[in-house]
């Protein structure tokens, strides 16, 4: 997929909010779970989306710590800004540059459903290790090629039932990728292990807003209303086996977790 970050509105950034920020919000509190992250310390969320995990960190770490939250999309951050602190700042900021902020900056980076959408992710790992502190704590949480999402499988049968054509989402990473790519930057410590999430959603319209949004808008967006239509058609019948009365229809996510280190010596 060749994301784009044009596409994204207002509209998307409130719906993603609404419908997809609360999962996200979920898996993440696992992964600062296991970096352990304590008061005083200086984090730094990429990706950090309407700033509502930046947020929670921001209260771990206390008013002697300072949570920066960086974000390429300005209608997502001006939602963060809404839970800005005094410790919390939400900015509109890339990976890929991190040139506003001085070397060993950081005691912890983290990207939480973010690495898989990174063009430049060695330029990325580079820069995180620049801003890390000596023994700084790297931890990210991304899609697994190996093991997509159950929503993208029936996704693509309901593109290929309704005729239409449509990127549908960011390549996940393998496991021996995502460790190559961390080495290679000058990491240590790697970690990583595939953890199983499981969605409920109440209908087809629901997945569609929240992968649209969760996508910045660029899923879809060469398709016509009447492909849609079809589209969703399709994509609900397909679902409906997998519904389960009050609860609506169950989906398992897979989800790689990675951790490393800066060395304390480069």
């Amino acid at each position: 997929m060749s994301t784009s970050f044009i596409y994204d509105t207002p509209q998307l950034a409130a719906t993603y909010e609404r419908v997809s920020a609360h999962q996200q919000f979920a898996d993440g509190k696992q992964l600062i779970s296991a970096l352990e992250i304590s008061r005083g310390q200086h984090v730094l969320d990429i990706g950090a989306g309407t700033g509502r995990l930046a947020a929670y960190v921001a209260r771990l770490v206390g008013p002697s710590g300072w949570v920066v939250g960086i974000d390429p999309l300005p209608h997502r951050i001006e939602i963060a800004r809404s839970r800005a602190t005094s410790n919390f700042q939400p900015r509109v900021g890339r990976a890929e540059d991190l040139s506003e902020f001085p070397d060993a900056s950081f005691d912890t980076v983290y990207l939480n459903s973010v690495f898989h959408w990174i063009k430049s992710k060695a330029r990325a790992l580079a820069e995180i290790l620049r801003v890390l502190k000596a023994d700084g704590r790297l931890g990210f949480s991304c899609q697994d090629a190996d093991h997509p999402h159950e929503a993208l499988h029936f996704l693509q049968c309901a593109v290929t039932e309704a005729g239409v054509e449509s990127d549908l989402y960011a390549p996940g990473l393998s496991r021996p990728e995502l460790e190559a790519l961390v080495t290679r930057a000058g990491f240590v410590g790697y970690k990583h292990e595939l953890r199983t999430f499981v969605s409920f959603y109440p209908d087809a319209d629901a997945l569609l807003a929240s992968i649209s949004s969760s996508s910045f808008g660029n899923f879809l967006v060469n398709v016509s209303e009447g492909g849609r239509a079809r589209l969703r058609d399709a994509l609900d019948r397909l679902l409906e086996p997998r519904r389960i009365a009050r609860e609506g229809i169950r989906l398992e996510r897979y989800v790689a977790f990675a951790m490393a280190r800066r060395p304390i010596k480069d």
